[in-house]
């Protein structure tokens, strides 16, 4: 069996995913299953496509390699964003950050849960003066991705970051906490589930700047272009892959618990990236350093193992496609369409969009459209430059080193790039012959069509999702805040008749979670409330309410008569 196992492996890793055989439409949409797939989210944070499954041959990745050669390979998967809170933000509630005032990074200290004093004081300096923490505030009849599942049958469970620029609603989640578990289900009962995976995130780059001895210090790395080669620079981008090594150790053991529990043919598993790599000139930004996810999935019984789809794809589709998967479609609105499964859309993506807002305490608006080979940025503000001295970034050593050599002109003329004080309006890259973004084409004649075409998409994009990014941050805080105070969610009626509970809540789009106490420890996690439901006699009911963007209700306590 292990020498199998290593035997695909290694077979695999002697190709690229572009080298492999794309599956067709007809193929993609043949996929059916005579149950209710499970559904495992593997999320690593701030990765570029640096495996060999999508042609980076720098380090072996057996766990990721097989997941590959057992999976399907997406690349030409792309974040709305470059950074992580509106990018999971567009995961959770399959709405573009833009649409619902998620796009600056953050809008408040949302990244586990309401925030303690402490974490608040933490994060300040990271944050603008003056400016209040409020959540994103989404149509009233959007839901979370969990809840969607969750109202289907799901047991579903996440560990543990959230980061969504907004507190989740007490009916998001069976379970949110570092020892979340799909064990606890019902049996029989379908999961969905999130395991992130923190060790490739940015800040272990300079966390770790003390501590070289687990570094290969003779790993040959690539250096992108727009970086610098030298030994500081190099030993950052050796611990980004050291890091990635980690890892996929990590991703592999809880593959190998889930086959150990005969789940893996039965569990739909997605590993992917919440955007764009760590270093400089990747996470933040619009180019595809900064966009560009991997993404594999592997599917019950392989299906369509080893192949490539190379559909665009965007974050936004992902609530659908796995209700999709699930047999069922999304009820709310939804910026997003299902790339694979029972309501796969019948045609693919033609653009992929994304934006930079605020970063911390630094403001910015750009705008990107990109084709399947040629990307569009729209500059709203060009008197700014193109870096942005953003805090948190300058943690690392690497950038620390590019700030230096910027300062004695110890920069080639790609690398400096990044630092011109000023930005044009518009540019053009194609991505096919320039897949780093360093020449602009908007100004050249042959290329007017395109520019032309991109111009006017980006035009109907922001339109249609009534771009929050147009307004300033206090106007539109004002805009969703009557009287400067964030709103409440009513508090949930609870009427009963025959034994039948009732709950209704006056506040348009919430979401009304329940609990019932029959003479037995009071249930940890909310149900959601879809319809009347019949209870024993003398049971107790407790309710509460939630519409993302506004303040939890009181609990009510009612008993059955």
């Amino acid at each position: 069996m292990v020498i199998r196992y290593l035997i695909v492996v290694v077979a695999f890793c002697l190709f690229t995913c572009t080298g492999l055989k794309t599956p067709d439409q007809s193929a993609r949409r043949s996929i059916t299953w005579d149950f209710r797939p499970n559904i495992l989210w593997l999320v690593a944070e701030d990765l570029s496509p640096v495996i060999p499954p999508f042609g980076d041959s720098t380090i072996i990745t057996p766990t990721l390699s097989r997941l590959a050669a057992e999976g399907i390979c997406y690349p030409n998967t792309f974040s709305p964003s470059g950074v992580c809170a509106p990018s999971r933000a567009a995961l959770a509630m399959g709405l573009y950050p833009a649409h619902f005032g998620a796009q600056h990074m953050r809008t408040g200290f949302w990244a586990n849960g309401k925030p303690t004093p402490e974490q608040i004081k933490a994060q300040a300096p990271f944050f603008p003066s003056g400016l209040p923490s409020y959540e994103a505030f989404p149509p009233a009849e959007a839901r979370m991705h969990s809840e969607y599942l969750r109202m289907l049958g799901y047991y579903c469970t996440n560990r543990f970051k959230q980061d969504y620029q907004f507190l989740a609603p007490p009916t998001a989640w069976d379970e949110c906490s570092p020892n979340a578990d799909w064990k606890n289900r019902a049996p029989g009962q379908p999961f969905f589930s999130i395991i992130n995976f923190g060790v490739t995130h940015e800040s272990q780059i300079w966390e770790k700047a003390g501590d070289s001895l687990w570094i290969d210090s003779i790993l040959q790395v690539p250096v992108p272009p727009y970086l610098p080669n030298t030994p500081v620079a190099l030993l950052d981008i050796r611990r980004m892959y050291s890091n990635v090594r980690q890892m996929d150790d990590q991703v592999g053991k809880v593959l190998a618990r889930l086959e150990a529990e005969g789940l893996l043919d039965s569990t739909i598993v997605f590993w992917y990236a919440d955007h764009g790599g760590p270093l400089p000139r990747q996470k933040r930004l619009c180019y595809d350093s900064g966009l560009r996810a991997p993404l594999i999935i592997r599917y019950p019984n392989k299906w369509n193992a080893g192949q490539v789809d190379s559909q665009l794809i965007s974050f936004v589709d992902f609530l659908p496609s796995i209700l999709s998967l699930a047999g069922s479609t999304v009820s709310g609105p939804t910026d997003g369409q299902a790339f694979v499964g029972k309501y796969q859309a019948i045609q693919p993506r033609t653009y992929i969009h994304g934006g930079a807002d605020r970063f911390d305490e630094k403001y910015d608006m750009i705008r990107a459209v990109r084709d399947h080979r040629f990307k569009y940025l729209r500059n709203f503000d060009t008197t700014k430059p193109y870096y942005l001295a953003v805090q948190y970034r300058e943690n690392m050593p690497i950038m620390k080193e590019m700030l230096r050599l910027k300062d004695i002109g110890g920069l080639d003329a790609i690398q400096s790039q990044w630092f011109r004080p000023k930005k044009t309006a518009e540019e053009l890259f194609d991505t096919y012959t320039d897949p780093h973004e360093l020449h602009n084409l908007a100004t050249l004649p042959e290329y007017k069509d395109k520019l032309v075409e991109l111009r006017q998409e980006c035009d109907r994009w922001m339109k249609s999702i009534e771009d929050k990014g147009l307004v300033s941050e206090p106007e539109y805080i004002r805009t969703i805040w009557k009287g400067n105070q964030q709103p409440i969610t009513s508090d949930p009626e609870i009427s009963i008749k025959n034994n039948k509970v009732s709950i209704a809540c006056l506040t348009p789009g919430a979401s009304i979670g329940y609990k019932i106490l029959n003479g037995g420890p009071m249930p940890t996690a909310w149900k959601i409330y879809t319809q009347p439901v019949e209870f024993p006699e003398g049971s107790q009911v407790s309710s509460i309410a939630h519409r993302i963007g506004y303040l939890t209700s009181n609990v009510i306590e009612s008993k059955v008569l």
